[in-house]
C-alpha cells in the first residue's frame, strides 16, 4: 500500500475540509464496539449516490479493507450504518469514508479499539466512561419566547478531551418541540438537526456511544405509551444510535451491554409508560395497572439480573428511582413495580446494583437503607445544555442525598472502575463544563453486598 496515499486518505488534522463535506450531514462515529465487532455511524445529504468505509488495524496500515453501503439512498434523512466483522481484540482501528468516490477529510480523529479479551486470563481491567443527560440546543424560530432554554455547548468539547471507554446519553439526548412531534417528518428532523450541531462531531468520535431515551427525545414533555408516534419514534432512536438491541417482539428499546466486569441494563421509560396521573393506589394497593417498565420489560431485568455476575450491575433509566422527595416523574409514583423491582433485588438476594438516571437538571446521589441488606444508590446526571433546576422545597435538605454530590449547574459525570478482583471500586466525578470537579462519590464492590 502507498504510505502517501494512506497519509493523506487517513489524516486527521487537515486544515480545511473538502467540497464532499457538505454532503456529509454528521458523523462518522463507532459503536456498539466488542471483541471482534464493531460498527460505524453516519448520516448523508439526500443527494449521495454513494457511500463507502475504509478502516486498518493501525499496527499493520498496509492491510487496508473496505465496505461499500449497499441499501437504498436518496431518502430526505440518510443515517447508515457499516456492520464490521472479523476484527481482532484490543486493537486500535483508523477509518475514513468516502462519498460518492471522493474522501471525507475530517478535522478530528476516527478510530475505536476492540474490547480486550480478559475473561479466565487476566485481571478485570480498569475502565471509564462518561455520562449525562439533557442536551438542549437552541433554534430560534421554533424555541418557546423569552429567554433561550439551551446553554454553552462547549461542555462537549471539555467531554471530547476526558479520555474514557465510551459514553452513556441518559435521555433528552434531544428536545423535540411542538413543531416535531406531531409528524415522523418532525421527529427525523429533529434527530437530524440536533445529531449534526458541529460541537457534537468530534464528540461522538472521539468514544463508542451507548443510549436511552427520555420524553424529549421520545416524544411530548412526560409522553408515554399513549403517544401516537411512539413506533416512528423508537426506529428513528434505533436510526440514530448503535445500541447493541432494542427491546423485543419490536417494542421497545430496552437492551443491555458489559464493559470489564460490569454489566448496564439500558431500561425504556417511556414505551410501555402509563400515565403519571392515574391513581398509583387502588383500595389501599398498589394499582397494578399502572406500569413503567411494563411486564415485558420487567420479566427481561429481572432474568437478565439472575443472568449477570457482575459485581457492579448499573440499571440505568430517565427517571429517578428512589428519591421519596421527587415530586417529578419518578420510578416511586409507580408503586406497583417499584415495590415489584425491590422485592425481587431483597428476595433473590442480588449484589451489585445501582440506579443511573438524568432528567432532573440537577445531579445528586440518593441513598435508600432497608430494601436490600446493603444500601441501594441512585446516580443522577444533568444537564448537560439544557436549564439548571436547582432543588426547592423538602428536597433542599434532603436527607436521602449523599454529602458532596448535589450539583446545581451544567455537568456531566466520569464513572472509573478500578481494583483487584473482588476490591473493585467506583469513583465518580461530577464535571463542569470547563473540565472542574464539582462534585465527588465513591462506593466499594464490598458495600453492594448481601
Amino acid at each position: 500500500m502507498n504510505k502517501l496515499f494512506l497519509a493523506l486518505f487517513f489524516s486527521v488534522a487537515f486544515l480545511g475540509l473538502t467540497a464532499q463535506t457538505n454532503k456529509l450531514i454528521s458523523g462518522p462515529w463507532a459503536g456498539n464496539v466488542e471483541l471482534r465487532t464493531a460498527m460505524i455511524w453516519l448520516e448523508v445529504a439526500s443527494d449521495v449516490k454513494s457511500v463507502l468505509v475504509k478502516y486498518y488495524d493501525t499496527a499493520h496500515p498496509q492491510v487496508l479493507y473496505t465496505l461499500k453501503y449497499k441499501e437504498p439512498l436518496g431518502k430526505v434523512f440518510n443515517p447508515i450504518k457499516f456492520e464490521l466483522n472479523g476484527l481482532n481484540f484490543a486493537t486500535t482501528y483508523a477509518y475514513a469514508v468516502e462519498i460518492d468516490g471522493k474522501p471525507v477529510m475530517l478535522p478530528f480523529p476516527t478510530r475505536f479499539t476492540t474490547k480486550d479479551l480478559w475473561q479466565w486470563r487476566k485481571p478485570a481491567p480498569d475502565f471509564s466512561f462518561l455520562t449525562g443527560s439533557c442536551a438542549y440546543f437552541n433554534e430560534p424560530q421554533f424555541d418557546r419566547p423569552g429567554k433561550p432554554y439551551g446553554g454553552d455547548s462547549s461542555i462537549f468539547n471539555t467531554m471530547t478531551q476526558t479520555p474514557a471507554n465510551f459514553h452513556l446519553w441518559l435521555g433528552d439526548n434531544w428536545y423535540t418541540r411542538e413543531v416535531d412531534y406531531t409528524s415522523a417528518w418532525g421527529l427525523n428532523y429533529r434527530a437530524s438537526h440536533d445529531r449534526a450541531q458541529p460541537v457534537l462531531q468530534a464528540f461522538m468520535a472521539a468514544m463508542p456511544q451507548y443510549a436511552i431515551w427520555d420524553d424529549h427525545d421520545f416524544g411530548p414533555n412526560d409522553a408515554g405509551s399513549s403517544y401516537l408516534l411512539k413506533e416512528d419514534s423508537r426506529k428513528i432512536f434505533n436510526d440514530y444510535f448503535l445500541n447493541p438491541s432494542a427491546g423485543e417482539n419490536g417494542k421497545g428499546i430496552y437492551t443491555q451491554f458489559s464493559y470489564g466486569d460490569v454489566d448496564f441494563f439500558l431500561t425504556d421509560d417511556r414505551y410501555f409508560r402509563s400515565e403519571e396521573e392515574i391513581y398509583d393506589s387502588v383500595n389501599g394497593k398498589p394499582n397494578a395497572e399502572k406500569s413503567y417498565f411494563g411486564q415485558q420489560q420487567m420479566n427481561w431485568l429481572k432474568n437478565a439480573l439472575l443472568f449477570s455476575k457482575a459485581p457492579f450491575k448499573i440499571i440505568v433509566t430517565g427517571s429517578q428511582v428512589l428519591n421519596p422527595y421527587n415530586k417529578y416523574e419518578c420510578l416511586q409514583h409507580y408503586s406497583f413495580e417499584y415495590h415489584q423491582l425491590m422485592d425481587f433485588l431483597q428476595s433473590q438476594k442480588i449484589n451489585g446494583v445501582l440506579f443511573l438516571t438524568g432528567d432532573r437538571h440537577h445531579s445528586e446521589v440518593i441513598r435508600m437503607n432497608g430494601i436490600t441488606a446493603y444500601p441501594l444508590f441512585d446516580i443522577t446526571v444533568s444537564p448537560y445544555t439544557s436549564g439548571v433546576s436547582k432543588v426547592t422545597g423538602v428536597e433542599v435538605n434532603n436527607p436521602f442525598r449523599e454529602s458532596n454530590t448535589l450539583v446545581e449547574a451544567q455537568n456531566f459525570a466520569k464513572f472509573s472502575f478500578s481494583g483487584k478482583k473482588n476490591e473493585r471500586l467506583l469513583n465518580v466525578d461530577f464535571i463542569g463544563s470547563k473540565g472542574e470537579i464539582l462534585g465527588n462519590w465513591k462506593v466499594a464492590e464490598k458495600e453492594l453486598r448481601n
